[in-house]
């Protein structure tokens, strides 16, 4: 097995990539980060004199620079974490009601190499985010040891650590050859509004963690999809530990698994009743 990484995801988006077998991306434009993959965290103003002798300094700027101001256009995300425990990355997905799904990191990008239904090489490229407490800008005409593709995709605010985040890219993808549904309303935002939805396999789901207040009936429709999916997965459920502001795992044994998907949908009064009597015996009434 490969490295593990993490996949939050609310209720509905974590049913449909168990459901479908995908993962999306997101393009770099339409990132929540203003700042994402943005060209103004490279200074290319210390032109050198040597490169201005058949153009003036703005030609020579804009040249250069251009490549880099044009890269976030065509570049899509899938984020992913090193962590499925972070308190605030679970309170990002509907305050603990959704989901973290494991995927094992190698699987799935042997599975992005190809499209699902042709021989057309797709790929795709990692990169680790970089963050920074301060912008100190690379002087792209000085500083010979920056690789400036990976550092503008990948460097992020230091207000952003916790999410640990690990990037796939997909530069120029070829629309048409994957799933994929837009986010506008109109045609005026092109195609980054577009995400895209590349198949992969559901062995590379290897771990499901359901959140703390996860509906219950949604719980058993997303661990039926899990099931479905890779009938090896590990699944988890989220708790909280009460003697310190941490979440813990407690994994759920198969045969409880079953018993559990067994069991008969309760009504909201039923549920209440059955949550009743649990307190009374807690409480020893």
């Amino acid at each position: 097995m490969g490295e593990i990484l993490y996949k939050y995801l609310d209720d509905n988006g974590g049913l449909k990539m168990l459901t479908y077998k995908n993962l999306q991306f997101t393009n770099s434009e339409c990132l929540n980060d203003p700042f994402d993959c943005h060209p103004g965290l490279i200074d290319f103003s210390n032109v050198p004199s040597e490169k201005t002798k058949v153009w003036g300094k703005d030609v020579i700027e804009q040249l250069e620079s251009s490549p880099y101001k044009n890269l976030s256009k065509y570049t899509w995300i899938c984020s992913l974490s090193k962590v499925h425990n972070s308190i605030l990355m679970w309170s990002y997905y509907r305050d603990h009601e959704g989901i973290c799904i494991g995927i094992d990191k190698d699987k799935a990008k042997e599975c992005l190499k190809r499209t699902a239904h042709c021989e057309t090489m797709i790929g795709c490229d990692e990169l680790e985010v970089q963050y920074k407490d301060v912008i100190q800008k690379p002087d792209y005409f000085h500083d010979y040891d920056v690789n400036w593709y990976n550092y503008l995709l990948s460097t992020k605010a230091k207000e952003w650590a916790h999410e640990q985040e690990v990037r796939l890219l997909l530069e120029n993808p070829v629309f048409g050859l994957m799933p994929m549904y837009s986010t506008s309303e109109n045609n005026k935002d092109g195609v980054k509004k577009v995400r895209l939805l590349p198949n992969i396999s559901g062995k590379c789901f290897v771990s499901l963690y359901l959140g703390i207040r996860l509906d219950e009936g949604k719980k058993k429709e997303i661990i039926k999809a899990a099931l479905k999916a890779n009938p090896e997965i590990k699944i988890y459920q989220m708790n909280v530990d009460p003697d310190a502001f941490r979440l813990k795992v407690d994994e759920i044994a198969q045969s409880k698994l079953l018993e559990y998907l067994r069991k008969p949908e309760l009504s909201k009064w039923g549920y209440f009743c059955e949550r009743l009597m649990k307190l009374r015996k807690f409480l020893k009434l």
